[in-house]
């Protein structure tokens, strides 16, 4: 299935709400010590990846869940901050499935 047709089947609403409930559970793991890298989580599974950028995690989720589409989140920041960075820098920031 190509990257076009697999974001319009996917609820993209329930992969941020779900990522963002994973997150919460998980990010004592990461903050303070991480804080500045990157997150990418499949849903599905739970898994995460870390990466320095958000390219580095979504490598690192592609390779293990090809096909996929991630929640990616800049540890130690708030969502609506990766957001803005995201736009302003072009990366990828929700889901990614290339």
């Amino acid at each position: 299935m190509n990257s076009d047709n697999l974001l319009k089947k996917t609820d993209l609403q329930k992969i941020a709400r779900d990522g963002s409930k994973i997150y919460e559970q998980i990010k004592k793991d990461y903050e303070p010590q991480k804080n500045g890298q990157f997150l990418a989580i499949e849903i599905e599974s739970q898994k995460v990846y870390l990466g320095k950028t958000s390219a580095d995690a979504l490598n690192s989720a592609r390779n293990n869940h090809p096909g996929k589409l991630f929640f990616v989140v800049k540890i130690g920041f708030e969502a609506a901050e990766t957001v803005a960075e995201a736009y302003l820098t072009a990366s990828p920031f929700l889901v990614s499935a290339f």
